[in-house]
């Protein structure tokens, strides 16, 4: 099977009065290109997630939203600084003191006094807190990884019906190349016979010019592997896997030997069909960036 470069995954896990959701979407890209958004306060988790995603994905660029919801009811805890307090109480006596003023600091004053009382984070079970992230993850990279496999699949028919197309389209030029030398040999007796005023012509030398004419012309060789490439891709498609740089080479290769034939052909109908051939290669080309 054959995956294509855009996808999206979604899960959601509610476990232990804590709340995980993943969400994932990509487009093309020639390397894989991960983009990890996280709570604040789950940052470490970055790299961990960026290595379970290397199993899954090999291209593409890839953006990976999370997002963390703590529901239980205590989720952080007041603390009470004894020895801040005692700092502002030795200082209020001493003040008291020397400005000759009564000592009236009562509890409710001296808790208002900044730092007194603080709110710390009820601490976190990193270990714990992996395993459900984990477990969102890999719901939404394997529900990503699907909608890459039913697109690829996609892309798949689509490329073989083009290929299949192309095929129809070298046969063409094929069945027309013979064709071409034979009228060229025509017009060119015909040509002498014209400006001898004579019919007898000479045939070795109009064999000769009929030879240079099709050695130039001949584009058999660029047929033959027209053809061998248009077959590997067929087979590198139907075998999948991550073919998309592999394919892409593929096309280059068959849009060389398409130019090649259209810079050879002396007739305009070959011109058409290989203008038309260069056309489809463009369009399995422009589907091939899609391929994992």
């Amino acid at each position: 099977m054959i995956k294509s470069m855009t996808g999206f995954g979604r899960c959601e896990v509610a476990e232990n009065n804590r709340k995980f959701t993943v969400e994932m979407k990509a487009v093309n890209h020639r390397y894989l290109d991960a983009n990890v958004k996280l709570p604040k306060a789950l940052n470490f988790f970055e790299l961990p997630i960026r290595n379970e995603l290397k199993k899954y994905i090999s291209r593409g660029k890839v953006d990976v939203f999370v997002s963390y919801e703590d529901l239980s009811e205590k989720t952080s805890t007041v603390r009470y600084n004894k020895d801040v307090a005692g700092e502002y109480l030795t200082h209020l006596r001493q003040m008291a003191e020397d400005f000759d003023l009564g000592f009236d600091v009562r509890v409710s004053n001296l808790s208002k006094y900044p730092e007194v009382f603080t709110m710390e984070e009820v601490g976190m079970d990193e270990e714990e807190l992996w395993k459900e992230l984990q477990k969102a993850l890999t719901g939404a990279v394997e529900q990503f990884v699907e909608s890459r496999i039913v697109e690829g699949e996609n892309l798949k028919k689509d490329l073989i019906g083009k290929l299949d197309a192309m095929l129809v389209l070298v046969e063409k030029i094929a069945l027309r190349s013979p064709q071409i030398i034979a009228e060229y040999r025509q017009r060119l007796e015909d040509k002498v016979r014209e400006l001898l005023e004579d019919k007898t012509v000479d045939e070795g030398r109009l064999l000769t010019e009929v030879t240079i004419f099709a050695d130039k012309a001949c584009v058999d060789e660029e047929l033959v592997r027209l053809r061998s490439h248009i077959e590997n891709m067929k087979d590198a498609l139907m075998k999948g896997g991550s073919i998309g740089k592999n394919l892409d080479f593929i096309a280059q290769e068959m849009n060389r030997e398409a130019n090649t034939t259209l810079s050879k052909a002396n007739d305009l109908e070959i011109s058409n069909i290989a203008i038309e051939l260069k056309v489809e290669i463009e369009k399995v080309r422009e589907q091939i960036q899609n391929i994992e």
